[in-house]
């Protein structure tokens, strides 16, 4: 079989990394070219993602691809959703993008639905209310007289802006438009009623553009910097979801997925979108996904605790963490990971603790009880979502993937198999990439359809493990004492 290599711009809301990824004889192989962070800078009261500074590191990483002397067919890029930046009539950047854990848009949600319902909203995009979505945002900057947004001509997602960077062109992907609360799922298009809302009209964006189609060719300007020639950038799922979810080594539709990284997300691959009372009632969102799927599902706070958490401690690994976990007792402490108090505290700890002392529970007192804390308070959480998937599911959830890095926790794993009561199965840590790639893979003609890139992602898949349910009535306890503390604080 013949050869083929690919170059996958992957980032993530704390880091980045160029992927070299070759297809051959079924299988994907990768490699991490360059690493880099994501610089979020604090200033004048708000936070702003550095980026010049990201897109210097991409050139960085496809130049090491160049001077590796390899051959690409193409480059795709995936990122975090919601966020954009703005560019004038002139092409130039106007100002840093805001980040999504900005506070700017605590309360917004509130003031839009002045003007239109949240019930209206949600029915038109089946997007979940989330402060931080970009509806959300540009309302705020709106209000606020956002001097950048008034001279916008162009608003771009964070992968297209760079998509544009690179080769010039202004296009919007659907995948990372559709996290946007903008998107009408069942036409893919921008909904005029939200747009008049927010005094914007489609023109204010690129042309809408879906996975697997060209977007351009790298400019002469990213050429000469590179050191590559005129490479096609195309268009992935450009949300990291997206791409995840198009990586998860389903064999069927009886399946939910779970994403697991900084944030978590829970949900079910369809053919439509499930726009209901009930999604409604329990804040499911309807995204984008490949080939005119729709991701429904549910933003979870992941791995970002145990993140916020790890700098207030003395250094240790993961493995270590996990071992000290393993040592503390089960269940003393429990917190729901989605209350607000744990949005970007200025202490994840006391966060915790206070969340703890709230709801009448012990206090974790040791890093090995804010681990176990953690670890089974997601599980519990898990549990919670996956009852809500059954209920809005037209088939049965006899199993749940677990995608990304999570998938290599298995303390966490085994906790969620046991939580939810039915088999863990984990795919790819680097499903993220490993999706981005496929759909190039798909554009070059490597592959034609879903069923064809999953068949090569399980091919390629040498550490997949499985995690079945134990100690049933101790997690059945477990989950009663979970809703008994759960707040929304």
């Amino acid at each position: 079989m013949a050869i083929h290599n690919f170059a996958a711009v992957d980032l993530g809301a704390s880091s980045g990394r160029v992927i070299l990824a070759t297809t051959s004889d079924g299988k994907i192989n990768l490699e991490e070219i360059h690493r880099f962070a994501d610089p979020i800078i604090e200033m004048q009261g708000h936070f702003y993602w550095d980026f010049p500074a990201i897109y210097k590191s991409v050139i960085e990483g496809l130049a090491k691809i160049a001077e590796r002397g390899v051959e690409i067919e193409a480059i795709g890029i995936d990122t975090w959703g919601v966020d954009f930046a703005m560019f004038g009539e002139d092409g130039a950047l106007l100002r840093l993008p805001y980040c999504y854990r900005d506070p700017h848009t605590v309360g917004a949600p509130e003031k839009l639905f002045e003007r239109m319902l949240r019930k209206v909203l949600y029915d038109k995009t089946g997007i979940q209310i989330m402060n931080f979505n970009s509806v959300f945002q540009l309302d705020t900057l709106r209000r606020n007289n956002c001097s950048a947004l008034s001279a916008a001509k162009k608003i771009l997602f964070i992968p297209d802006a760079l998509a544009y960077l690179l080769t010039g062109e202004m296009i919007t992907e659907y995948t990372i438009a559709s996290t946007a609360q903008m998107i009408d799922p069942r036409t893919k298009e921008w909904d005029a009623d939200i747009l008049a809302l927010l005094g914007l009209k489609a023109e204010d964006f690129g042309k809408m553009t879906m996975p697997g189609e060209k977007i351009g060719v790298l400019t002469e300007e990213v050429q000469r910097l590179t050191g590559l020639g005129a490479i096609p950038v195309v268009a992935v799922a450009s949300h990291d979801t997206g791409s995840a979810v198009a990586a998860v080594p389903m064999e069927d539709e009886k399946s939910a997925y779970l994403s697991s990284g900084t944030w978590s997300l829970m949900g079910i691959e369809s053919q439509e979108p499930i726009i209901s009372d009930k999604s409604f009632e329990l804040n499911f969102t309807n995204e984008g996904g490949i080939e005119g799927t729709i991701r429904v599902l549910k933003n979870i706070c992941g791995m970002w605790l145990l993140e916020r958490c790890r700098p207030e401690w003395p250094q240790m690994s993961y493995g270590e963490l996990i071992a000290s976990a393993e040592k503390e007792e089960a269940f003393r402490s429990l917190i729901n990971p989605d209350a607000a108090c744990f949005a970007n505290p200025q202490s994840m700890t006391e966060a915790i603790k206070e969340y703890c002392v709230a709801t009448g529970q012990p206090a974790p007192e040791s890093v090995g009880q804010y681990v176990r804390c953690i670890f089974e308070s997601l599980a519990l959480r898990y549990r919670q979502v996956v009852e809500m998937l059954r209920e809005l599911s037209p088939v049965a959830i006899e199993r749940l993937y677990v995608i990304g890095g999570g998938a290599r926790n298995e303390m966490l794993n085994q906790c969620t198999a046991n939580a939810i009561g039915i088999p863990v199965v984990t795919g790819s840590s680097e499903s993220t990439a490993i999706g981005n790639v496929m759909m190039q893979a798909k554009w070059a003609g490597v592959v034609a359809t879903i069923d064809e890139m999953r068949a090569m992602i399980r091919s390629s898949l040498d550490d997949s493990k499985r995690y079945e349910p134990q100690q049933k009535e101790l997690w059945a306890a477990a989950y009663e004492k979970y809703l008994s503390v759960y707040k929304e604080m």
